[in-house]
């Protein structure tokens, strides 16, 4: 019998799961770790491939949109002519007791005071001052702060810096500019014609004062992005568009519709036209997942001002010249990771005990299924075992082999990880009951009800995983 299921109750209790069960690392852990960096382990990297894959696909859907990889590092112009050298910037303050490094605005939030990106460091110094009794440093507890300055999130790089006067380098703070660099050689390529898209796939990296929240908040994350051109009379309705099918996108991955939602944009960038977040309800609360962003001409036209190269389209019917429209759907691969695994984690009980299930969509869980001999000291279950898992994973890699423990313990593994389906080789397999010779035990993760299948109708459920 099974019980209702309980969903996530703390980020604790997932950011546990993914190192016990090989999903996420802190970074740098053995020397004391080194915070906003985690890695991957062996699961969290299957499941990124699975999500990034997906992400893919839904952008080779499209007939005119078109695939990038640009470099991480770029001329320092690049960061000049979009704005971040001079307007990249979050506001630091430091606790005086503690000497915590923190984010005001993150503070100002604490006591449900909003601080307004547009505000120079004087507003900002302003409205901190206005409310420092208070402002609590949440690692200390103390009411001592100093003077909020505005500090640039761009990270530093020596690469190609040989002399003391050569031009600022930097790691790129976002994948999109490599896109806007890259238009013309795109368009000039012969196969696409604007109205047309730009996908990329990515890593950033920021300063961050006060990375958090695990994944939602890092220092090196991972950006899927894409700008869509088009003429300026279609960009609104290219917007509403994008809107719809991107919302549309993570419903179809399985996330729970009720822990999404829009959220407009009341303060706008100076060049922005609209904008509007897909926000997601993590175990925190609801943040950012994805930006749908309608983002003028402004970046085209700074790149051709600071480059000097024509970057305008030539209009056939109208026979002019014009600079494409941007709206741009930008999401976080970490944001996305962290999202389907609060999303899938469950407690239940089942058949009388308690359990752990990460109820993943079968296309984005990491394993697809788990092969496994009844009784792991007899040679003939195993070596069937072994055949049939090589059979299986021909159809798709991501085929586990686990005989530690009874079948229970093993169920509970995979029941932990997300793996859809446990395939049990038994005596049945072997022919001691002649009907039901060459079939196996397949068991549901989510139901634990098990059936007996042939090896083909078996093999037509791990490709309704892909």
């Amino acid at each position: 019998m099974e019980t209702t299921p309980t969903p996530l109750a703390s980020l604790e209790t997932l950011t546990a799961l993914c190192k016990r069960r090989g999903f996420i690392f802190p970074g740098s852990e053995i020397y004391g770790g080194f915070a906003g960096t985690y890695d991957l382990g062996p699961l969290g990297v299957a499941l990124r491939k699975n999500l990034v894959d997906l992400w893919i696909r839904s952008m080779q859907s499209h007939d005119n949109i078109a695939q990038l990889d640009s470099s991480i590092v770029t001329s320092g112009k690049v960061w000049e002519a979009s704005g971040h050298v001079s307007g990249f910037s979050d506001p630091l303050v430091m606790c005086k007791a503690c000497h915590s490094k923190l984010r005001a605005d993150h503070l100002l939030e604490a006591v449900h005071v909003a601080a307004d990106e547009k505000m120079s460091e004087g507003e900002l110094n302003a409205l901190f001052d206005a409310h420092r009794a208070e402002l609590v440093c949440p690692v200390c507890g103390k009411k001592d702060f100093g003077q909020v300055t505005a500090k640039n999130l761009l990270a530093l790089t020596n690469l190609g810096m040989f002399e003391e006067g050569d031009a600022q380098v930097y790691l790129r703070g976002e994948t999109a500019q490599g896109i806007f660099i890259n238009f013309k050689n795109v368009l000039d390529t012969g196969f696409y014609s604007v109205p047309f898209g730009i996908a990329q796939v990515g890593k950033a990296f920021r300063n961050e004062i006060s990375p958090r929240q695990f994944l939602f908040r890092k220092r090196e994350f991972e950006q899927m992005e894409m700008q869509y051109f088009v003429p300026e009379n279609e960009a609104r309705a290219s917007f509403a568009e994008w809107k719809d099918e991107r919302m549309a996108y993570y419903k179809a991955l399985g996330i729970s519709a009720s822990k999404l939602r829009f959220k407009q944009h009341e303060n706008l960038v100076f060049y922005a036209k609209d904008a509007c977040d897909i926000e997601y309800e993590y175990p925190f609360g609801w943040g950012e997942l994805e930006g749908i962003h309608y983002r003028g001409e402004y970046d085209l036209t700074q790149h051709q001002k600071f480059s000097g190269v024509d970057l305008r389209v030539y209009d056939e019917e109208r026979k002019e010249h014009f600079i494409p429209h941007v709206v741009e759907a930008s999401v976080g691969v970490d944001r996305t990771m962290l999202m389907v695994l609060a999303d899938a984690y469950y407690e239940d009980e089942l058949n009388g005990e308690k359990r752990v299930v990460l109820r993943f969509n079968p296309k984005v869980a990491p394993i697809k299924a788990m092969v496994s001999p009844l009784l792991k000291n007899k040679p003939e279950l195993v070596q069937k075992a072994q055949e049939v898992r090589a059979f299986l994973k021909k159809i798709h890699p991501a085929i586990a082999w686990d005989d530690n423990g009874n079948i229970g313990k093993r169920y509970r593994r995979q029941d932990e990880i997300g793996t859809p389906y446990c395939i049990t080789i038994d005596f049945d397999t072997l022919g001691e009951t002649p009907e039901l010779k060459d079939t196996v035990t397949l068991r549901d993760r989510d139901t634990g009800s098990q059936e007996r299948l042939t090896l083909a109708e078996v093999a037509e459920k791990i490709s309704g995983t892909i």
